[in-house]
């Protein structure tokens, strides 16, 4: 054998590798599409499957929102009412603002009155004298045997 018999020998060695190798790169991307092909013939059905539960879920949804907008207008009312609530309860708090406001004043106008006249010391045995009362009383209670926080 000479050199080019060698060298075609080796090419064909090459050449049967190479075609082994691409048989089983072949056999591979066959099965690969074989597998899609089973994927993509049961895709409509799995489409179809998906389409029909999308389209129960859209109904339903569809119902839930006409029914919360029955039960809204239903509760207008009364939101209505809760205003009108909050709104005298407003007025009120504020007209009872104002009669804290005249109180205080009122108040500040009777300190300034014994400060002048020096009233200070009366009124403490006043305060002295009645929370002694009170005392009495509660005792008293208590002997009874009535309950103090009933009273």
């Amino acid at each position: 054998m000479d050199l080019i018999g060698i060298s075609i020998l080796i090419i064909a060695i090459a050449f049967a590798v190479l075609t082994v190798f691409i048989i089983n790169v072949l056999n591979r991307l066959s099965n690969i599409l074989e597998n899609t092909n089973k994927t993509i013939e049961k895709l409509p059905e799995q489409l179809d499957g998906m389409l029909k539960e999308t389209e129960v879920v859209i109904h339903n949804s569809n119902e839930t929102i006409l029914d919360l907008n029955e039960k809204l207008h239903a509760l207008n009312p009364i939101f209505y009412m809760i205003a009108d609530a909050g709104e005298a309860s407003r007025k009120l708090s504020s007209s009872l603002v104002d009669v804290t406001n005249t109180i205080k004043k009122s108040s500040e106008k009777g300190k300034e009155v014994t400060k002048e006249k020096d009233l200070s010391g009366i009124y403490g045995l006043l305060s002295f004298v009645y929370f002694m009362y009170q005392k009495r009383q509660t005792l008293k209670d208590i002997k009874k045997g009535k309950d103090v926080n009933e009273s």
